[in-house]
């Protein structure tokens, strides 16, 4: 059976799968030039890993539907509607307060990257037998790495990073728990490595990416959520390991093997340096959102004097700013269901 790649072996393992691996090598061997990132230069890892990574992918979603003409108007009822939906809801939430926004708003963020790595594990099996047992081994290794991580938080004393503010999740310390549910989490993995070894060695076959999917997610959930309690390790780990392998799958599979009709424009980045312009389309949308959140709502890293003036505004800009990442949460659960995508 031949590997499973969506575009090719190099372009794949480059953009999709090295990421959690590369930014595990670097957390591992450079801890004080981290720590020298961390405490000096909070401005740019701010930058580079939240603005142009984190908040970049959430545009690349627009690669595969706004800026497509026959999947816009596949779903044109969906991509209308699940903008202005997300705004209303966001209204509601923030009507009750702050934190009861961005609490929701970070489960439904946990939720959402908890799923793409299951969506990119089952794109990388799509060619394996679609057995029941092949499907619940695949879901439990996968829902493991991930969930076990987002537990530990949940039952630890109160870690030094966020993913949206202090606080945010639900507490339940309970060390006798803790453990049970480590053992489970350690006998899952278990059971995995024995089930890919035999498998491995009966079938005489071992998918590659598939295999990488899980075993970085693993990683990089294991090492920023429960090894390190650092906010830059978490930040980079976090980032990285989900924002470059989406913006890959989106280049790879919508621009340079698109499943349907894409626009003429679509063929200057198909060019061998069109992940450039991909890329500044991406970083222009990014740092204009955040700019917008800085003078209208942090005045943080950027402020114009506007922090005053708007503070009676919050409960309308914060939900508008949101849009864009809140539909991109729900929106990319419908996109990726269709049997073309």
């Amino acid at each position: 059976m031949a590997q499973p790649w969506i575009h090719k072996a190099k372009t794949d393992s480059l953009f999709i799968l090295s990421p959690p691996f590369v930014t595990l090598a670097v957390v591992l061997l450079c801890q004080p030039w981290l720590t020298q990132l961390e405490n000096h230069y909070s401005f740019y890892t701010w930058l580079f890993f939240v603005v142009f990574i984190d908040v970049a992918h959430v545009y690349a979603t627009l690669f595969k539907t706004y800026f497509v003409p026959a999947a816009f108007r596949a779903q044109k009822k969906l991509l209308l509607t699940l903008p202005l939906l997300c705004f209303l809801i966001g209204l509601v939430l923030f009507s009750l307060g702050s934190k009861v926004f961005w609490v929701v708003m970070a489960y439904v963020a946990v939720f959402h990257f908890i799923r793409q790595q299951y969506g990119f594990m089952r794109l990388y099996a799509r060619k394996e037998p679609k057995t029941k047992l092949n499907r619940y081994t695949d879901s439990l290794v996968i829902y493991a790495a991930t969930g076990y991580p987002m537990l530990y938080w949940f039952m630890s004393p109160p870690r030094r990073y966020a993913w949206f503010m202090p606080n945010e999740f639900f507490s339940w310390q309970n060390p006798q728990a803790l453990t049970l549910f480590t053992w489970l989490y350690y006998a899952v993995l278990a059971f995995y490595v024995f089930r890919t070894a035999y498998i491995g060695f009966s079938q005489k076959y071992f998918n590659i990416p598939k295999n990488a999917v899980i075993i970085g997610t693993a990683l990089s959930w294991y090492f920023g959520i429960v090894y390190y309690n650092n906010d830059l390790v978490f930040t980079l780990l976090n980032v990285i390991s989900h924002g470059i392998p989406y913006m890959g799958l989106i280049y790879l599979k919508e621009i340079q093997q698109p499943a349907q009709p894409v626009p003429t424009a679509y063929s200057y980045l198909k060019r061998y340096w069109g992940i450039v312009p991909y890329i500044a389309v991406l970083l222009l949308f990014a740092f204009s959102e955040e700019y917008l959140w800085e003078i209208l709502v942090w005045n943080g890293h950027f402020n114009v004097g506007l922090g005053n003036a708007m503070q009676s505004w919050q409960f309308l800009l914060v939900p508008l700013l949101t849009v864009p990442q809140f539909t991109h949460y729900i929106l990319d659960g419908f996109i990726w269901k269709s049997k073309k995508a």
